[in-house]
């Protein structure tokens, strides 16, 4: 188990970057066949998620603060963090995200998140 907070916050950047260049490709290798994200608007599964992405950049900036890991097994880790950042309208937003992580094969995919938005 050589990963530690570091490297599953280099993940999760590269999920926000994707969503910032509007990347849907890179947003589709990072995230699990069984993603699942929990979101205001709702649940959305990874076809979705990538859907968005597709349609151009949704974050145009973005700070990840305040995180914490949980090593559940060597297999899975839990990431939970504050995410400061602004949508592609200019509104700046606070959100709590909670980010699980499993090992597939070589590499790391998403299978869940859960955002809240501050103040909900």
């Amino acid at each position: 188990m050589n990963e530690d907070l570091s490297f599953f916050l280099a993940l999760e950047r590269q999920v926000w970057e994707a969503l910032q260049r509007g990347d849907a490709a890179a947003d589709a290798r990072l995230l699990s066949e069984k993603f699942l994200g929990v979101y205001n608007s709702g649940f959305e599964s990874r076809a979705q998620h990538v859907a968005r992405a597709a349609k151009g950049p949704t974050v145009s900036r973005f700070e990840l603060q305040a995180p914490r890991l949980i090593r559940v097994n060597p297999d899975v880790a839990l990431l939970a963090y504050k995410a400061r950042w602004t949508d592609r309208e200019g509104k700046p937003r606070v959100t709590y995200i909670s980010s699980l992580w499993e090992r597939a094969g070589e590499g790391w995919q998403n299978i869940f998140s859960q955002d809240t938005e501050e103040g909900s």
